[in-house]
C-alpha cells in the first residue's frame, strides 16, 4: 500500500510479506494508520478528520494479487475493472471536505463496491471485533458461519417460512381487529350498489338524454324553422304564385341546357346547376320528414327531465358522469365480494398460520440439532487452539438454549420463543482450568485469556471460512511471557496458508514474522516515505530490544531479542 496525507503519515509505502508481517513502532507513531488505510481500501467510512492538516486530500493505493477466477476478481471485472496478470489496483481518495472517491482497476466505481469485495479479500480483527464477539447474537452468527451448509440450508428455509408467517399474522390481525370498520364499509357499498341498480343507467345515457331534452324544449322553434326552410326551397302550396329555390334552379338549368352544345364550358356549368337542383330537392325532402317526425310531446319532455334527475343523483355521489358511476359500481362490487369473503379468508389464514408454525417448529428443531453438532466440533477446535496458546487446561464449551414461551413454537417438546434465526440462544463458555465452572467468556476470562480465546476462534474460522489475508490489530493486548510466544507461533502457523498482518507491541509476536515493518515519526511529527522501513539483521534486533526493554542498546535485551529470533527460525524450520 501507498499512504499519503493520512493522519500522521505524510507519504509512506507499506510492503507486506506474502506470509506473516508484523507492524511495530512507538505508541502514536502511526501503526494504526495501516489498519485505517486498509479499511478505506475495503470501503470503510471516510472521515475528513483523517486527512493530514494542511493537505487537500488523503490517498490510499493498494496492489492486490489474486488468482484468476477468484470471486473478488470476477466481481471487479464485472464492474469494468482491469486486472494485470492477476494484479488489481485499488485507490481511495478522501478530500479535506469529506468527499470520497474510489477507483478499481483504473475504473471509477462506487465506494460500496469496495465493501462488496472486502469479504472475499481481507478479514480484519481488532479490539472492537473482540467486543462484538462477546455478544450472544454475534456468537450465534459465528457458530452458524462455522457450521456452513448444515445450518445455512435449514436456516434459509426457516427464514422464508418466518417471513411468510409474519405476513400471514399481520393480515389476520388486520382482518380481525378491523372487523367493525370493514362491516361498515360493506354496508355503504351495498347501499350505493342498490341505488345504482335501482336506476339501471346505461353507458352514455346522460349524454343522450341531455341532447333529447334540448330538442324537446325547443320543438316549436325547430318545427317553424324547418317549415320556413322547406317553403323557401320547394314552395308553399298555399301560395302558388310564390317563388322558391327549386323553381329558380330549374329555370336556370333549362336556360343553359338549350345552348350547352355550343360551348363545353357552359355545358359543364349546366351539369353543376343540375346537381344543385338534385341537392335542393333532397334537402327539401329531409326538411319535410324532420318536421313530420319532430316530437313535441310535453309528457315525453317531463319523462326525460325526470330520468336526468335520477342520473344526476348518481353522478353527484359516485362519479363525474354515468360512465364513471358504472366504473365505481364495478369496482365496488369486487370490493364487496372481497369484504364478504373475509370470514372465509380468516379461516384460510388461520389454517395457513397453524401450518407455518408447525413447519417452523420442525425447521427450528433442525437448526438446533445442526448447531448442537457444530458446537461440539467448534468448541473442541477452539479448545485445541487454546492448548497451543499456553492455555493447556482451558476448556471451551458452547451453551445452546431456548426460553419458554407459551405463545412460541414447539421445539424439544415444549413451546419456546423464536425469532428470525430460530429459537436458539448461543453463548461461548470458558472454564480456564480444571474444576472451574464454565462461565461466559466476558466474565470468565482475564484480558490476556480473552485475547487468546478470540485468536483461537479466528484461527478456527480460518480453516472453515478462509480469506487470502488476515489483519490483526493488537488482538494480543493483555498477553505476555510464554503466552505471547505461543501467540506468535500460532500466527506464524496461520501464515503458512494465508497472508497475516499483525499490528503489535509484543516482541515475542514480532519475532515470528517473516517481515517486520517499523513505523517511525520524523522530528516534525510526521511519517514520511522513509518512515516505514523493513527491518533486517541488526536493525530488527535493535527494534526487538526496544520493544523488550525500552532500550535499543541493552545487552540483556539484545540477547533476549536474538534468542527470540533464533527460536522463531527454529520453529519455522521444524514446521
Amino acid at each position: 500500500m501507498r499512504i499519503r496525507s493520512l493522519g500522521v503519515i505524510d507519504d509512506a509505502v507499506v510492503e507486506l510479506s506474502p506470509g506473516f508481517t508484523a507492524v511495530t513502532g512507538e505508541t502514536g507513531a502511526g501503526k494504526t494508520m495501516v489498519v485505517t488505510s486498509l479499511g478505506l481500501l475495503l470501503g470503510g467510512r471516510a472521515d475528513a478528520a483523517l486527512v493530514r492538516i494542511g493537505a487537500k486530500a488523503a490517498v490510499v493505493e493498494g496492489r492486490i494479487t489474486m488468482p484468476p477466477g477468484a470471486p473478488a476478481a470476477v466481481r471487479a471485472e464485472e464492474a469494468g475493472a482491469e486486472l494485470d496478470d492477476g494484479v488489481l489496483l485499488i485507490s481511495r481518495t478522501v478530500s479535506a471536505e469529506g468527499r470520497s472517491r474510489a477507483h478499481l482497476g483504473g475504473r471509477s466505481v462506487p465506494v460500496g463496491l469496495l465493501g462488496e469485495l472486502a469479504d472475499d479479500l481481507v478479514a480484519v480483527h481488532g479490539q472492537t471485533d473482540q467486543q462484538g464477539l462477546l455478544r450472544p447474537a454475534r456468537q450465534r452468527q459465528a457458530l452458524d458461519r462455522y457450521a456452513g451448509d448444515a445450518v445455512a440450508v435449514p436456516h434459509a428455509k426457516y427464514a422464508a417460512a418466518y417471513r411468510r408467517l409474519r405476513a400471514v399474522a399481520t393480515e389476520l390481525d388486520e382482518l380481525t381487529t378491523r372487523a367493525r370498520e370493514r362491516a361498515q364499509e360493506a354496508d355503504l357499498l351495498r347501499f350505493g350498489l342498490d341505488e345504482v341498480a335501482g336506476v339501471e343507467p346505461r353507458a352514455g345515457e346522460d349524454v343522450e338524454l341531455a341532447a333529447e331534452a334540448e330538442r324537446l324544449g325547443h320543438a316549436e322553434a325547430l318545427a317553424s324553422a324547418a317549415a320556413l326552410a322547406h317553403a323557401a326551397l320547394a314552395g308553399n302550396p298555399e301560395d302558388p304564385e310564390g317563388v322558391d329555390a327549386n323553381t329558380l334552379v330549374a329555370g336556370a338549368h333549362r336556360a343553359v341546357e338549350a345552348v350547352r352544345s355550343h360551348d363545353p364550358a357552359l355545358a359543364s356549368l349546366a351539369d353543376r346547376i343540375g346537381e344543385i337542383g338534385i341537392l335542393v330537392g333532397d334537402v327539401a325532402g329531409e326538411l319535410a320528414g324532420y318536421a313530420d317526425n319532430l316530437d313535441a310531446d310535453p309528457l315525453r319532455l317531463a319523462a326525460v327531465e325526470e330520468r336526468r334527475a335520477a342520473l344526476t343523483h348518481l353522478t353527484r355521489k359516485y362519479g363525474q358522469d354515468i360512465d364513471g358511476v358504472l366504473a365505481w359500481a364495478e369496482q365496488g362490487a369486487a370490493r364487496l365480494t372481497e369484504l364478504e369473503g373475509d370470514d372465509d379468508r380468516i379461516g384460510e389464514l388461520t389454517a395457513e398460520r397453524d401450518a407455518l408454525r408447525g413447519e417452523l417448529s420442525g425447521l427450528a428443531q433442525a437448526l438446533t440439532d445442526a448447531r448442537t453438532e457444530a458446537a461440539a466440533r467448534f468448541a473442541d477446535a477452539v479448545t485445541a487452539e487454546l492448548a497451543s496458546l499456553a492455555m493447556p487446561h482451558a476448556r471451551v464449551t458452547i451453551d445452546i438454549r431456548q426460553h419458554d414461551d407459551p405463545d412460541g413454537i414447539e421445539v424439544g417438546g415444549r413451546p419456546v420463543s423464536y425469532g428470525t434465526s430460530g429459537a436458539d440462544e448461543v453463548e461461548l463458555l470458558l472454564a480456564p482450568h480444571p474444576g472451574a465452572q464454565p462461565r461466559p467468556i466476558a466474565k470468565g476470562a482475564s484480558g490476556g485469556e480473552l485475547s487468546r480465546v478470540m485468536l483461537a476462534v479466528e484461527v478456527v474460522f480460518a480453516g472453515s471460512d478462509p480469506v487470502p489475508t488476515y489483519l490483526f490489530d493488537e488482538v494480543d493486548a493483555g498477553v505476555g511471557g510464554k503466552a505471547a510466544v505461543e501467540v506468535g507461533r500460532r500466527l506464524a502457523k496461520l501464515a503458512k496458508s494465508a497472508q497475516v498482518v499483525v499490528v503489535t507491541h509484543l516482541p515475542q509476536v514480532a519475532a515470528f514474522a517473516d517481515r517486520q515493518l517499523l513505523v517511525e515519526k520524523t522530528n516534525d511529527g510526521s511519517v514520511t516515505r522513509s518512515g516505514v522501513t523493513v527491518l533486517e539483521g541488526e536493525d530488527r534486533v535493535r527494534e526487538l530490544s526496544r520493544m523488550l526493554a525500552g532500550q535499543e542498546d541493552s545487552e540483556t535485551a539484545r540477547a533476549h531479542a536474538e534468542e527470540l529470533l533464533a527460536t522463531a527460525r527454529a520453529d519455522a524450520v521444524a514446521h
